[in-house]
């Protein structure tokens, strides 16, 4: 999925003679802690932060004075979202502007995101989640894949990290089609596969809004 099925228009942009006192106001209002300055040609001039309009020396203070030289960081409308949440976890930003052309067109908000990546990975739907370790050299996952899916049950969504004390290990979390994983989890488990949890459908969203975030926080492109 790219920028373009996702690029907000509704939230407005910060202009240059905008004060501080305004933008704070307008953080506020649309819940967001970055927004873009836009100069009147629409070309995207900086990004300010709610940390760096508190420091500033007064509430009256245009934002023009607060904008550094630096090129403030920008997608396109073809970029991947992947690429997106990538530049908004290096760059700590909770929007990020986007840019066609060369100009201003709309910015993408950090909870949309959490949100595309919630309903990838199956968050809404029903099913049972299993999680499982075991060596990098070993993964594959067409063979996972398989191993679950001859047990009549489908995978829904799958993500992958690596286990922050054992970084050679890998960690595979999987959605499944069916609220009772019992049967799969054996299955792996015979096949060598190490099962480090098992969650039911009363656990399902706790744990995936979880991995959302784990994904969101080491995604790497």
């Amino acid at each position: 999925m790219i920028v373009d099925q996702l690029v907000s228009k509704a939230t407005p942009p910060l202009k240059p003679t905008d004060t501080v006192e305004y933008a704070l106001g307008l953080l506020m209002e649309v819940r967001v802690r970055h927004l873009p300055v836009v100069d009147a040609e629409r070309r995207v001039i900086g990004i300010l932060s709610e940390e760096q309009l508190l420091d500033a020396a007064g509430p009256d203070i245009p934002l023009v004075a607060l904008l550094s030289a630096r090129e403030p960081v920008s997608v396109t409308l073809r970029t991947h979202l992947f690429e997106v949440a990538r530049l908004m976890m290096e760059h700590d930003l909770t929007t990020i502007p986007v840019v066609e052309e060369g100009l201003y067109a709309g910015l993408v908000r950090r909870h949309e995101l959490f949100d595309w990546f919630a309903r990838t990975l199956g968050t809404h739907a029903s099913g049972a989640i299993l999680a499982v370790e075991l060596e990098e050299r070993d993964y594959s996952l067409s063979q996972l894949v398989f191993a679950v899916e001859q047990n009549d049950v489908r995978v829904l969504s799958l993500s992958t990290d690596t286990v922050e004390d054992a970084p050679s290990r890998v960690r595979v979390t999987i959605k499944l089609n069916v609220r009772d994983a019992t049967r799969v989890k054996h299955v792996l488990e015979h096949r060598g596969y190490h099962v480090v949890a098992a969650f039911g459908e009363e656990d399902d969203q706790e744990e995936l809004v979880y991995r959302v975030q784990q994904f969101m926080r080491y995604l790497e492109v």
